[in-house]
């Protein structure tokens, strides 16, 4: 059992790592207050990556669990594999040999001696999916991951994924971790009808559009000291998105609510959603994310929204509905 938000850790470290240093600088100090306000909020889900600042977040929320003596059976812990380590063959992808070793890196920057969710954080196109399927099912037997789940794979590749497991008896996959926001609806097409038939758990990331949807971007004014100012990521339709902003403000101002509390109330009640990952430079950004779980957005809202960020059919979906209408 999972909270309805997931902390992300994305934020901790990037000192000195790259593209990381634009997205966050949290420290141990700033790390422990945050996790401390977390916790307290009642939030029990903990996402990270092993590539997130190299490795530097993992072992900044690894310590701060025991620097705040987190009880380890209160926290369902998640991490990553498949992303660039070192410069190594193999020190990145979905071989046996990366899975292994990576959760082995993995246990010991977090302290701790399993880890609840491990998901595959991307396709490896050198790697055979059997393999991988087979690498999951065997490390979770040896006790040290308790569920796997999935990262950025198109839809076909976690169908067949899932049905490879199922045939070997082997450990299926729980849960889908994509990027979902009003703004950018792409996995409604094939992976939410997916996650629905295969009863898995969506985890949407960047529910914010990777901060767009905060409420700082208009079309009349940017926020300079924001993360889309230096690491303009995930790509949005931007004129889309002022759209939505100026529709969210309207509709938050009947619920006193900011226009980032619309849009993660907007996530959390869209189908198949288990836990929207959130994530935080400050105290202050926590608190108000986690506020957003307490707007319920009525059919009016949620229309209005549609309105905006409509998703057309494509090919065959659109043949579906027109040929099959009649089973609706």
């Amino acid at each position: 059992m999972v909270s309805e938000l997931c902390f992300g850790t994305m934020t901790f470290g990037g000192q000195n790592a790259g593209v990381w240093d634009s997205i966050g600088q949290l420290q141990q100090k700033e790390v422990n207050e945050i996790m401390k306000s977390v916790i307290e909020s009642g939030i029990n889900f903990i996402d990270t990556a092993n590539v997130y600042s190299f490795g530097q977040s993992e072992q900044l929320l690894g310590q701060s669990l025991k620097d705040l003596a987190i009880a380890r059976d209160q926290v369902v812990i998640a991490t990553k594999v498949m992303g660039i380590m070192d410069e190594s063959p193999n020190g990145r992808g979905l071989s046996r040999y990366h899975i292994f070793n990576a959760v082995e890196a993995s246990l010991k920057r977090l302290q701790l001696e399993h880890i609840d969710i491990l998901y595959v954080h991307g396709v490896d196109l050198k790697t055979d999916l059997e393999e991988t399927v087979r690498s999951l099912n065997d490390i979770i037997e040896t006790g040290k991951v308790r569920y796997i789940a999935i990262c950025n794979w198109p839809a076909w590749m976690v169908a067949k994924a899932q049905a490879i497991a199922h045939y070997n008896g082997w450990h299926k996959f729980i849960g889908l971790q994509y990027h979902y926001a009003a703004v950018t609806r792409d996995i409604e097409h094939e992976l939410v009808p997916l996650a629905q038939d295969q009863n898995l758990a969506i985890f949407p990331w960047s529910p914010l559009a990777g901060g767009f949807l905060s409420g700082k971007f208009t079309r009349n004014e940017t926020s300079e000291g924001s993360r889309r100012a230096s690491f303009d990521f995930p790509p949005i339709n931007k004129e889309k998105a002022y759209d939505l902003v100026d529709t969210m403000k309207k509709i938050g101002q009947q619920y006193d609510a900011s226009v980032a509390q619309v849009a993660l109330a907007w996530v959390r009640q869209q189908p198949a959603v288990t836990s929207t990952i959130i994530g935080a430079k400050s105290i202050h950004q926590v608190k108000d994310n986690i506020q957003s779980i307490n707007i319920q957005l009525s059919a009016e809202d949620l229309m209005k929204i549609d309105t905006i960020s409509p998703l057309p059919l494509q090919y065959p979906g659109w043949m579906v509905k027109f040929q099959s209408g009649y089973r609706y």
